[in-house]
């Protein structure tokens, strides 16, 4: 455990660590997107698949943090961040190495696995490092790698592009990931005694295997491989377009995720509630998971952090993903300055907003305005920096004098990127802390399957029928929505609070 006396200068030298993890989290994960163009002319792909790119990394991504959350909270959140850095750097690596639409859409989804383990457990160590006042700012500070590492993935994948080709920008973006992996494994828990780390014991302790596996995810699993050999047959025996096999394939995947919730949907009424009521014994990763899922379910506040975060991730991400291909092809730009611009504005705007939507909130929590309501300063936050932001984009899509496109995109990102740390903060809010990280899993694997899984190849597909102008104007809509949903937990938010404070958080399997 760290020593009173050093803990203060200790927590921000890992936030500082956390941050620039995510930074290249954010990287790695973004890279892609200045890579479109390039990818697309060698490749011989069209938008539907481009858009699917996108979407592969963030499935595998969202189906892999609820149990990463879980095995955060089960067991050591420091082996899991660093567990996860190795593997997103690895496939990361191995993108560059694709010579087909399949290998490079499997190396994407790969990166997701790694990067899903990154999410819940780096967040639950930083609320536990900053418990309280300073909570919003520290997780403002943290998710400022969104914003910061998002940014530099199309600046430097437009830069590196432009001198050495896409595939050498994959590979050299990969690198500094292994040293990040070395450094967070010897990262000091918070709250946890520190202890030897065995991968095969804690997999066994935590009940994940093949068979578990298999048992709870066969419907997603049976789903894959069936729209796997649909998009070959469609593909290379019916002579099928590139978007209607990925269509259909993601098609099949969706209504295999969509089963796989109906049953967990089941298994938790037919179960007995001491089961997994709080409190009682939680014996594994799946128990963890069910959960994880109940306390949504019954925590009101979570349910409109849940949706609102789901639809501002995807005007969000798709505004990122989707923005060098707008301004190439509608302001006429080559793919690699189109980055750089957007980078140039965006590592400004999106810096100061992240940070600056963080410490707002928490100066909101001490005013006196919203005394009685605590809580309700993190929620309001991000409402107004959406909307605002929102709307500011709508109006910056039909500029096409680039003396004014740099400007106001640097204020609307500004406002749109306020809400990453709040919102974050507001979950850990209500949630024990036991169980956070599983939380936040739930939470990641819901905003981003419902949210820019869809946005990707959804904007992709508007895109090949009615132009790249009308297709982008759906997201900074949908973001608005989003942040109004998201305004409606502070009749909530309070009441979530105090029962979160009060109520016992579960007996999870002793650490060593």
């Amino acid at each position: 455990m760290i020593r009173r006396g050093k803990r203060a200068n200790y927590r921000w030298y890992a936030l500082g660590l956390l941050a620039a993890i995510n930074i290249l989290n954010y990287l790695d994960r973004n890279v892609i997107f200045a890579l479109f163009e390039p990818i697309k002319r060698d490749l011989g792909l069209s938008d539907a698949q481009l858009g699917w790119l996108g979407s592969a990394y963030i499935i595998v991504f969202s189906l892999a943090a609820l149990p990463a959350g879980v095995l955060s909270d089960l067991r050591s959140r420091r082996a899991v961040i660093s567990g996860g850095v190795a593997i997103w750097s690895a496939f990361t690596f191995l993108s560059g190495l694709a010579r087909s639409f399949g290998a490079l859409f499997f190396a994407r989804a790969a990166v997701g696995v790694g990067e899903a383990a990154y999410g819940p457990a780096s967040s639950s160590l930083v609320a536990d490092y900053f418990p309280g006042d300073r909570r919003a700012l520290a997780m403002g500070i943290l998710s400022s790698g969104v914003a910061l590492g998002g940014v530099l993935g199309l600046v430097l994948g437009g830069v590196l592009e432009q001198q050495y080709g896409w595939r050498v920008a994959f590979m050299a973006v990969a690198f500094p990931g292994f040293v990040f992996a070395a450094l967070v494994a010897r990262l000091v828990d918070p709250t946890r005694l520190p202890s030897r780390v065995s991968v095969r014991e804690s997999l066994r302790q935590v009940e994940i295997g093949v068979t578990a596996v298999l048992r709870q995810f066969w419907p997603v699993i049976s789903a894959a491989v069936v729209a796997g050999f649909t998009g070959w047959y469609l593909a290379e025996r019916l002579g099928a377009s590139s978007a209607l096999d990925v269509a259909v394939a993601g098609l099949i995947v969706g209504l295999g995720l969509a089963l796989n919730i109906v049953i967990w949907s089941r298994a938790l009424r037919h179960q007995p509630p001491e089961v997994t009521a709080f409190g009682q014994e939680v014996s594994g990763a799946f128990d963890g998971m069910l959960l994880a899922i109940r306390l949504v379910l019954r925590t009101p506040t979570l349910g409109y952090l849940f949706v609102g975060g789901a639809l501002i991730s995807f005007g969000m991400n798709g505004l990122v993903g989707w923005g060098p291909t707008f301004l190439s092809r509608e302001l006429g730009l080559d793919p690699g300055r189109a980055a750089t611009m957007l980078g140039f504005w965006g590592l400004l705007a999106g810096t100061a907003g992240t940070v600056t939507g963080g410490y707002i909130a928490d100066w909101l929590r001490g005013s006196s305005w919203l005394a009685r309501a605590p809580g309700s300063s993190r929620v309001v936050t991000v409402a107004f920096g959406v909307v605002v932001g929102g709307f500011l984009t709508m109006a910056l899509l039909f500029v096409r004098d680039l003396r004014f496109f740099g400007p106001l995109f640097t204020v609307a990102f500004f406002f749109l990127t306020w809400y990453n740390g709040p919102i974050t903060a507001a979950l850990f809010d209500v949630v024990p802390p036991r169980i956070g990280a599983t939380v936040m899993g739930a939470f990641l694997l819901f905003i981003h399957l419902a949210g820019d899984a869809i946005a990707f190849p959804l904007v992709g597909a508007l895109s090949d029928r009615w132009g790249i102008q009308n297709a982008v104007m759906v997201l900074p809509a949908v973001s608005i929505v989003g942040g109004l949903v998201t305004l409606l937990a502070t009749r909530t938010v309070a009441f979530d609070m105090g029962r979160a404070s009060s109520r016992p958080t579960g007996n999870f399997p002793a650490l060593p």
